[in-house]
């Protein structure tokens, strides 16, 4: 198996085909975004920032906020969406557009307004279109995708006509007006002002005059008018916490989060808006990002040499530092910062993830047997199929052929792809000792994959009752 590199800023891109089908690509690094593209991002930091803001919110619409999943959007437009499944989602061109962390806590409270009241199950006539299969469909298919499927993902997706069911998902002017009278509530409860919100939608006013094919996606399917708005404004004024502003650490974070969306994504345009003049925190990072992205590595590392020196227990500048060593195939030297940015975050399994990929990859064999380990322990935190990707790549490097079908099996298991997992799952069986931890996952994995009458049929000789 060939080495491939496993980025903690992860995209999973979806290309519109014909009919509205689906293809997913898995792509490590992040591919310069097309009009027609959708992707849905994993970045921890960016991840950790979005629940700062949110989990309160959450918390105050009687959710728990760690069964509730943030997926950051990968397009250009602005657009934010709540779906069945406790899912909330913001394209990144809704984040870019936020001046201020209220007003994307705003945004984020208006979400959680429908998600709470489940409005996604009840808005215009989707019983009679049959939106909710669509929407149970759909998420399904977004797990998978954020899963890295490759197959799963495109089928279940591309079943749920996803963009035509985010088109279909509009909202009522009384569901709108519900939303927003609970984000009032939710952030009053949280002690944090409304202003924001009524500060983005005033940002928007003029959308209410466009033709509807003219307007924003989130403002066709959350019509915005100006009495909406100053029926907002009226109650969002009267809150105790209305004059509560964002602290200098939430309009950092915030920062941080754009510089590193423009960075990842646009970077030439993140050289533009941040000049070297410009001797923020955040604009350094999004230099340092950019140059890495245009492959200028050398330049990118010093620049994060120097904010380590001012921050050096940054777990993400660690990882960044890594990342970019290994993705420009400088192994040895990715191990250290990798190490560190583990270290400073022992519980996020993409880091661990990072660090693992790298050390099956030293080509030395304890390293190898840590690297094994590191992955393991990811897998305990967040079942990511890439995990067993790459356990397999190392277990067929130490020569444990068993042991790395099975890490096969599980992969193709995680994505949905009963049939490959299953087939794997057999090759396991017939390598791996009988009865022990590693055969009897294989065993579970044929039984739960839609296993062939011949397939019961040897599993049937080599149950223990049969063999007596």
């Amino acid at each position: 198996m060939s080495a491939r590199t496993f980025s903690s800023w992860r995209p999973v891109r979806t290309v519109i085909a014909a009919l509205s089908a689906f293809s997913v690509v898995y792509a490590a690094a992040l591919p310069a975004f097309a009009e027609d593209q959708v992707s849905l991002l994993r970045d921890t930091e960016i991840e950790e920032i979005m629940h700062q803001e949110a989990d309160p919110l959450l918390i105050a619409a009687g959710l728990t906020p760690k069964d509730v999943r943030i997926l950051l959007v990968g397009d250009k437009t602005l657009n934010a969406f709540a779906t069945q499944g406790l899912m909330l989602g913001f394209n990144t061109g809704l984040i870019m557009e936020t001046e201020t962390p209220n007003q994307l806590k705003g945004v984020m409270a208006h979400e959680t307004g429908h998600l709470a009241g489940a409005h996604p199950l009840r808005s215009g006539d989707m019983q009679n279109a049959g939106l909710r299969p669509m929407l149970l469909t759909m998420g399904l298919g977004v797990l998978a995708m954020l899963a890295g499927a490759p197959d799963a993902g495109a089928v279940l997706i591309g079943n749920s006509g996803y963009f035509g069911t985010l088109g279909a998902l509009g909202y009522s002017r009384e569901q709108e007006g519900r939303a927003d009278q609970a984000a009032v509530g939710f952030l009053e409860a949280s002690g944090q002002s409304g202003r924001g919100l009524v500060e983005f939608f005033d940002k928007f006013r003029y959308q209410e005059v466009f033709q509807e094919a003219r307007r924003f996606p989130y403002f066709r399917s959350h019509p915005l008018s100006s009495e909406r708005i100053e029926l907002l404004r009226s109650r969002v004024e009267k809150q105790k916490h209305y004059d509560v502003v964002d602290t200098p650490e939430e309009i950092e974070r915030h920062e941080i989060m754009k510089a590193k969306i423009i960075g990842f994504t646009t970077p030439q345009a993140a050289l533009v808006k941040y000049p070297e003049t410009d001797k923020s925190f955040h604009a350094r990072y999004a230099r340092a990002i950019s140059y890495y992205r245009l492959k200028d590595v050398n330049r990118a590392v010093t620049l994060v040499d120097d904010l380590l020196k001012e921050q050096p227990e940054n777990p993400y500048l660690w990882e960044l530092k890594g990342q970019m060593l290994f993705e420009f195939a400088r192994t040895k030297e990715a191990e250290y910062p990798q190490r560190r940015s583990v270290e400073l975050k022992p519980n996020a399994p993409l880091l661990r993830i990072n660090l693992g990929q790298t050390l099956i990859n030293l080509g030395d064999p304890a390293k190898r047997d840590e690297g094994i380990d590191e992955l393991k322990r990811a897998l305990l935190d967040e079942d990511i199929p890439d995990a067993w990707r790459l356990l397999a790549q190392a277990y067929d490097a130490r020569g444990d052929e068993g042991l790395a079908r099975l890490a096969t099996a599980e992969y193709y298991y995680g994505l949905g792809g009963l049939n490959e997992a299953r087939v794997f799952a057999m090759r396991a069986r017939e390598l791996l000792d009988k009865d022990s931890v590693s055969w009897r996952r294989a065993t579970d994995i044929v039984l739960t994959a839609n296993p062939s009458n011949e397939d019961l049929k040897d599993l049937a000789r080599d149950t223990p009752s049969s063999r007596q």
